[in-house]
């Protein structure tokens, strides 16, 4: 599967949320996410532009392999695989047998509301601020599903340039930045 995401810096998810619900858009609920990511030991995904993660929700876990990112029609997109496992600290063992490092960990409490067939969520990320993505998944990079994307962040007011950068790449820049 393909997905296609604009993600945006907001100065706060209140007028996003109520926007959202005006429009009836469907709520799934609030989570933490505890994201680890994983480089590997025969490349190097910071310079492939690929991402291999554990995520830790609601006592279980999601293995997700992401490829490299894709600017489709000025959005990001990119292929995502997405696989639930029994132990996510099992698993993380074996990625540490095989040699796979830990690169980061990501911190956030997402929102998710369900709006036509996209999914939006609602982001306060540690370290980084507040941020909203709308994300569409499919089988191609089709421009119809990039049109419906920009069409809902202006119905809810998320304006600006999209943010290519994952919040791996955001939160590794701060770092580095305050290191300098």
């Amino acid at each position: 599967m393909l997905e296609i995401e604009l993600k945006a810096r907001v100065n706060s998810l209140d007028p996003v949320r109520r926007e959202l619900i005006k429009r009836n858009a469907a709520s799934r609920g609030r989570q933490h996410e505890h994201d680890i990511y994983y480089n590997a030991p025969h490349r190097d995904f910071g310079k492939t532009d690929e991402a291999l993660r554990v995520r830790y929700t609601n006592n279980h876990a999601v293995v997700t392999y992401k490829g490299a990112k894709l600017n489709i029609y000025g959005l990001k997109a990119r292929e995502e695989l997405n696989i639930a496992v029994e132990s996510g600290e099992i698993f993380e063992q074996m990625l540490d047998r095989l040699g796979f490092c830990k690169t980061a960990e990501v911190n956030k409490w997402r929102e998710n509301f369900q709006f036509d067939n996209a999914a939006i969520s609602l982001d306060l990320v540690d370290e980084l601020g507040t941020f909203v993505e709308i994300e569409i998944m499919t089988e191609a990079d089709n421009a119809t599903a990039t049109d419906q994307i920009q069409n809902i962040a202006k119905e809810i007011g998320v304006l600006g340039e999209p943010i290519l950068a994952s919040y791996l790449e955001l939160l590794l820049s701060k770092r580095s930045e305050v290191q300098s």
